[in-house]
């Protein structure tokens, strides 16, 4: 990962390079940002530039010097004393970071089977660390760790970590990659350097788009906005191009049916809903939040408010006007309650012929 693999960010990269030729690189960096902003890619270049790009061992991600961290479970075929550490899934950890440094925590949950439990970094992996960062660097230079999602470390795992940040071994740089910094002790936040990682440029994710994707520029154009500056919005509006538009025929499906006051058709359209499951219902109760928030917002008759595709737009010309300051509110309560319900199991042909039958009062209120 070199960093002209990074989707944008260019003043991130000008700054992380500027601290090594002006050799006042810390020893400890903070990566803080939203989700899909590029912090692990940053990280991950920034290392390989530290440990040198060439090296086909950092190409790799495999050098005996760049040292990973992240949350764990336990699993049950681990010992009751055992802590989790990161080395326990390794292989996992490198399959998906090979794929691209641009992932979510669901998908790092999903890769090791985590299922409902609570990932955290844990105590051992801190003494984990202790122990590879004291020893004398492979190539003679530095020792990289990268540790994602400090916030997540246990209260033992932190303390440990602030003692190891207060007396870095020789050549050591740590890269934390936050994005819930006031989650972290405040005397771990005031010992490493942060650096605001803000979402990526709408422009620099219309280009990686076009070029990396090979996606037409009108289509790169609409979803580089829909992304609002995240690589992994943009992606997976790419990906659920098939399920975005069956919802948005569902959508239209309801408003219409609504409008028409069709409670016959309307109790078909819910039997067709409790037919998904739960998860993907859950889905489309959020397009239908977006969907509010796109019609609602295109009233006021400014395109840079909005990030529909063309599809939505062409349904919003004529329909916007129904979602107005009358009814927004209501709708978005609607729709969370459903989103809450389907959480806790309700009966979702119920749940959802109720949520159809109050659009008809609420469509109309003005």
């Amino acid at each position: 990962m070199r960093f002209s693999e990074v989707i944008g960010q260019k003043e991130v990269q000008e700054r992380l390079i500027q601290m090594v030729r002006e050799e006042r690189l810390p020893h400890a960096i903070m990566l803080c940002g939203p989700t899909g902003s590029g912090k692990m890619a940053l990280a991950v270049a920034f290392a390989s530039y530290l440990l040198g790009e060439d090296n086909a061992m950092v190409q790799k991600l495999e050098h005996p010097d760049l040292h990973f961290t992240y949350p764990t479970i336990k699993l049950p075929s681990m010992s009751s004393d055992h802590k989790p550490v990161s080395d326990d899934f390794a292989r996992e950890w490198h399959e998906l970071i090979m794929q691209g440094p641009y992932f979510t925590l669901d998908e790092w949950l999903t890769a090791i089977g985590a299922e409902n439990q609570q990932a955290i970094i844990t105590a051992g992996e801190s003494d984990d660390l202790v122990r590879k960062l004291s020893l004398k660097s492979s190539q003679g230079g530095y020792k990289v760790s990268i540790i994602w999602l400090p916030e997540r470390m246990n209260i033992e795992c932190a303390n440990k970590l602030l003692k190891l940040i207060e007396e870095p071994p020789s050549q050591t740089v740590f890269i934390m990659i936050c994005e819930e910094p006031d989650k972290l002790l405040e005397t771990i936040r005031s010992r490493v350097q942060r650096i605001d990682v803000k979402k990526i440029a709408s422009e620099d994710i219309r280009q990686a788009l076009i070029e990396k994707r090979g996606i037409d520029e009108n289509s790169a154009q609409r979803i580089s906005r829909l992304a609002n500056g995240s690589w992994l919005k943009a992606t997976e509006a790419l990906m659920a191009g098939s399920e975005n538009e069956q919802f948005l025929d569902l959508f239209i499906m309801l408003m219409r049916l609504a409008y028409q006051r069709k409670v016959r058709d309307l109790r078909r359209w819910s039997e067709t809903m409790s037919g998904f499951g739960r998860e993907k219902q859950k889905r489309f109760l959020i397009f239908f939040l977006r969907m509010l928030r796109e019609n609602f917002m295109s009233n006021f008759q400014n395109s840079e408010l909005t990030y529909m595709t063309q599809e939505e737009e062409n349904f919003a010309k004529n329909f916007a006007r129904f979602i107005n300051e009358g009814n927004i509110l209501p709708l978005y309560d609607l729709a969370n309650r459903a989103i809450r319900d389907i959480g806790q199991n309700a009966n979702s042909k119920i749940v959802f012929f109720d949520f159809a039958l109050q659009m008809i009062v609420l469509l109309i209120q003005k």
